[in-house]
C-alpha cells in the first residue's frame, strides 16, 4: 500500500513539472511507452489538445495503458492482442535498437570466444538471471562432454553459486561460458542456434534475429504476461513452452539435445522465428506518430 501512496504522490508531483515542460517544447504530438513515467505526460498533453501515442511491450495491455486509452489516439503493439483491434490499436512489433538488429554471428562468436564448428546453446533469464533456469542447466549440462557451446548468463547475484555448481560438478568452463552479465546479448543471440530463455521483451528479439528457443514464462509476471508473449512464439511454430514449475535438468537435456540433433526441424523453428520478427516495428510507430499529427 505504501508503494502505490508514493506512486500517487510522485504522480502528482509530476503534474506542475509536466505542464511547464509542455508550455516550453509546444511537442506536436506526445508519445509513452507504456510506464507509469509516461502517464502524466500523455494525459496533460492531450488535455492541453497535443495528440499523444502509447507502446505496450508485451502481448498484454498493463495497467499505465489501460488508463491511458481515453487520452491516445494509438496505442501501438507489440504484439497481436485479442479484442484490440484498429484504428486505435495498431500492431507495429516492439521497437529495437539498431545494435540489436545489427549483430551478427561472426561478432557473437568473436565476443563470447566461441568455436565456429559447434552449435551454440544460450541461456539468459533477464538483467537479474533465473534461478529456475541456473539450475536446470548446471544440472543438465555441468561437467558433462557436450558436442555444442555454451552461453549461460546467469545473473549478478547468482554468478558465483552457479560457478560454484559447475566446478562441483566437475566443470572445466572449455564449453561452458558462464557469464554474470553481458551487454552483448544481441551478439550472444546472433551466434546461437538454439535459445533458453525467459518469454519478457527478450522475446521480440528473438523473432527480429529468427532464433528458436525454448521459453520458460517467469510465473509470476503481472497478468502472466510472459506466458502470453511465449505463446506468440510457440503458435507461430518458433518455440517450446515448458513451465517454469516442470523445468528440470533431465527435461532440459533431453530437449536441447533432440532439437540440436533435428537440424532441419531447427532451421524450421528458425525461419517461423524469422517470420513473425518486425524489425521495422520503430519505422512503424514513427509513422504512426506522423500519421496522427497530419491528422
Amino acid at each position: 500500500m505504501r508503494a502505490y501512496l508514493r506512486t500517487a504522490q510522485l504522480l502528482l508531483a509530476a503534474v506542475p513539472r509536466v505542464s511547464r515542460i509542455l508550455a516550453e517544447a509546444r511537442p506536436d504530438v506526445a508519445m509513452s511507452a507504456g510506464g507509469f513515467a509516461g502517464g502524466p505526460v500523455v494525459a496533460l498533453a492531450a488535455l492541453h489538445g497535443v495528440p499523444a501515442l502509447a507502446t505496450e511491450a508485451d502481448a498484454h495491455l498493463g495497467v499505465a495503458n489501460r488508463l491511458l486509452r481515453p487520452f491516445v489516439k494509438r496505442i501501438c503493439l507489440s504484439f497481436p492482442i485479442a479484442g484490440l483491434t484498429p484504428p486505435r490499436y495498431v500492431v507495429t512489433g516492439r521497437p529495437l535498437a539498431a545494435a540489436q538488429l545489427g549483430a551478427t554471428a561472426e561478432e557473437g562468436r568473436e565476443v563470447f570466444a566461441l568455436r565456429p564448428d559447434l552449435p551454440v546453446l544460450l541461456a539468459f533469464g533477464g538483467s537479474q538471471g533465473a534461478q529456475s533456469i541456473n539450475c536446470a542447466f548446471v544440472e543438465a549440462f555441468g561437467g558433462r562432454d557436450l558436442g555444442f557451446q555454451i552461453v549461460h548468463v546467469c545473473g549478478p547475484r547468482n554468478h558465483a553459486e552457479v560457478r560454484a555448481a559447475l566446478e562441483a560438478r566437475g566443470e572445466r568452463f572449455e564449453r561452458y561460458r558462464l557469464v554474470a552479465y553481458t551487454d552483448r546479448l544481441a551478439a550472444a543471440m546472433a551466434a546461437a542456434d538454439l535459445v533458453v530463455a525467459r518469454s519478457g521483451g527478450s522475446v521480440a528479439e528473438l523473432a527480429a534475429q529468427g532464433r528458436p528457443a525454448v521459453l520458460v514464462p517467469y510465473p509470476y509476471a503481472t497478468a502472466d504476461h510472459q506466458r502470453k508473449n511465449a505463446r506468440w512464439m510457440v503458435d507461430g511454430g518458433a518455440a517450446l513452452l515448458v513451465d517454469d514449475a516442470e523445468l528440470s535438468g533431465e527435461l532440459l537435456a533431453r530437449l536441447v539435445g533432440e532439437l540440436l540433433a533435428d537440424r532441419p526441424r531447427l532451421a524450421a523453428m528458425a525461419a517461423a522465428s524469422k517470420a513473425l520478427g518486425r524489425p521495422d516495428a520503430a519505422q512503424r510507430v514513427a509513422d504512426q506518430l506522423e500519421a496522427i499529427v497530419k491528422r
